[in-house]
């Protein structure tokens, strides 16, 4: 019971935090976030071994260029296209592992763009049409949450085939069908909520959520099965890490800022 009590809490604590800063000022989004990258980033260096500053100041560097300064589309575009070709190389690592190992190259590659750019898009993605929209990026958070609740839920229910045993033995297919379900359920009450976008956008961003968002969850599992240990932190009791909790919106944040900005080209 004790256990319950403290996971509660602290899950409540960093949802207050970041509802608070999205619904407050967007520099106050950006700088949560940027911390919640800074321990992410941290978090994800112990994971591959790496001692080094370097990927902090890639970091600071990149949400300084792109989040604050705004340095153009352009520059964002081709940063966009970086990191979704280094996300879709992880997918297939996922799929088709071969060498398990991770050499220095591809270490410093994934945190300059898997885990930066994860960071990097979802403090962008309200403000992908210019102008900063609170709901938006609220909306695709509660879609996260809701995935992950329901896939635990009717996984542990009615769960009998495996998504991906090998990297995690307690995800199935029916708990990743029943958690886009549920997602996609969600994103009408966020429509009729929030007005944004609309129903059959909503249902679409639902749907890429669910997927790059499980994804994301099974790479860091990867990561964290090669790296021999169960969490990738200890900040958050009961949970594990903040790498932990923002696995699923850090490998998804790029895929749902490419259909957005793509949808707003062909409009």
């Amino acid at each position: 019971m004790r256990e319950i009590i403290i996971r509660g809490l602290s899950g409540l604590l960093y949802v207050a935090l970041l509802l608070l800063a999205i619904f407050s000022y967007e520099t106050s989004f950006l700088i949560l976030f940027l911390i919640f990258g800074g321990i992410t980033s941290y978090e994800f260096l112990k994971l591959v071994n790496v001692k080094s500053y370097l990927p902090y100041i890639v970091l600071l560097t990149l949400v300084w260029i792109l989040c604050f300064y705004r340095l153009g589309d352009w520059a964002i575009l081709f940063y966009l296209a970086l990191v979704i070709c280094v996300n879709l190389f992880l997918i297939k690592k996922l799929i088709k592992p071969g060498d398990s190992r991770i050499n220095i190259v591809q270490k410093y590659a994934y945190s300059t763009f898997y885990i930066s750019g994860g960071v990097v898009f979802t403090i962008l993605l309200p403000s992908y049409r210019g102008e900063y929209t609170s709901y938006l990026v609220a909306g695709v958070f509660a879609l996260i949450w809701i995935n992950d609740t329901f896939a635990f839920i009717v996984g542990k229910s009615i769960g009998k085939h495996k998504l991906l045993e090998r990297i995690s033995p307690k995800k199935t297919i029916e708990g990743f069908v029943g958690g886009a379900v549920f997602s996609c359920i969600a994103s009408i009450f966020i429509y009729n909520f929030t007005g944004l976008l609309s129903i059959s956008l909503w249902i679409t961003v639902a749907v890429v959520t669910s997927i790059f968002g499980t994804l994301g969850d099974l790479i860091q599992s990867q990561l964290k099965r090669q790296a021999g240990v169960k969490d990738s932190g200890q900040l958050m009791p009961g949970h594990g890490g903040i790498f932990d909790r923002l696995d699923s919106i850090i490998f998804a944040s790029p895929f749902i800022y490419l259909f957005l900005i793509v949808l707003e080209y062909v409009s």
